[in-house]
């Protein structure tokens, strides 16, 4: 997916919007499988959208990268920089040399990072909240190598769950409320629990939607295309009543286990931050349309379920676009506006 936004004095305008297939395979769990088919289709997309701004925002997402919030006394930026690794080496599950770390200061109330509650009520700035986040060497040199091969500057490497975080930041009404957002992808479920605008709990799984499709191949013996329009509720499966039936066990199975997945991040968030009541889920990505799937999660945890639209913060001409056609792919475009917000440099 890519997206292309103007910052201008009159805000944020949507100058392109695009997405192309990529082999199923080609990208498994976060890393680079086939760079040449992955390259192809980022340099036709570019072409096609006839875009010509080289530098872009790109995210990682999967078990190679890793985030947790840590709290530290406060100090400056350079104080911060010289302890970094230390506590990269005490938090993150991977060996320190593998990876690249980064930090950003949680804001607060008090205006340095604060331990919401006691802690920051009894010893005021005393303490400072510090996301840490990691990455592979590995997988950020694939990336990097990646755009430099079809002719583009990487200068923002971000998170998948946090450039998702971003944009529906600014397309909610009240974001400082605590929500969840779900994002079901081909081969991804994500899940970030966010309260007063921070990320305190968030989780990669190896589900989705092509889980569902793959067994609709496999049981009902179609192509990959049927399969897709039947997962979708599109697709033509003749009138035996027992195909319809295999469709409706494949389906809620699977989509049961999204829920179980989603239910037990919710039951530990409750848990590990009892303060932080989640108010609402936002659910994304192409999966979260599979039929049923939004009324069972709703059901299930008991919280209003909302389908994500990260263009609503947008100025959209709609002689460009036709707003249908966004309205539809807005929950698969999540990431890639957040990434369209960013900036050369920023952080």
């Amino acid at each position: 997916k890519l997206v292309e936004i103007e910052h201008t004095k009159r805000g944020r305008i949507l100058k392109n919007f695009g997405m192309i297939r990529v082999p199923t395979d080609a990208i498994v769990e976060g890393s680079i499988k086939d760079e040449e088919a992955i390259t192809t289709a980022v340099k036709r997309l570019f072409k096609n959208l006839d875009i010509r701004n080289q530098n872009v925002a790109v995210s990682l997402s999967g078990y190679s990268v890793f985030s947790k919030k840590i709290t530290l006394a406060v100090m400056d930026e350079s104080g911060i920089e010289s302890t970094i690794q230390e506590e990269a080496e005490k938090n993150i599950p991977f060996d320190v040399n593998d990876v690249n770390v980064d930090f950003a200061v949680v804001p607060s109330e008090s205006g340095f990072g604060g331990k919401a509650g006691k802690e920051s009520a009894e010893q005021p700035g005393n303490n400072m909240d510090v996301m840490l986040v990691a990455a592979k060497t590995s997988i950020i040199d694939e990336y990097v190598h990646l755009f430099q091969t079809a002719g583009m500057n990487p200068c923002v490497l971000d998170v998948d769950i946090f450039a998702l975080q971003n944009a529906l930041e600014l397309s909610m009404d009240d974001p400082t409320k605590g929500h969840v957002i779900v994002n079901v992808g081909a081969r991804e479920l994500s899940i970030n629990a966010v309260y007063g605008g921070v990320s305190t709990f968030s989780r990669d799984s190896s589900y989705g939607g092509a889980q569902i499709t793959e067994a609709i191949m496999s049981e009902l013996n179609v192509d990959f295309e049927q399969a897709e329009r039947i997962k979708l509720g599109a697709g033509d499966v003749s009138n035996r009543d027992k195909d319809k039936e295999t469709i409706r066990e494949i389906v809620t199975s699977i989509v049961s286990t999204w829920v179980r997945e989603v239910k037990q991040a919710l039951d530990f968030v409750a848990t590990t931050y009892p303060d932080e009541t989640m108010d609402e889920l936002l659910v994304g990505g192409g999966a979260c349309r599979i039929p049923g799937f939004q009324k069972v999660l709703e059901i299930e945890t008991g919280l209003p379920v909302t389908q994500i639209n990260p263009f609503r913060s947008l100025k959209i001409n709609q002689k460009s676009f036709d707003p249908d056609y966004l309205g539809y792919m807005a929950p698969q475009a999540g990431v890639a506006v957040g990434l369209g917000l960013r900036s050369i440099r920023d952080k």
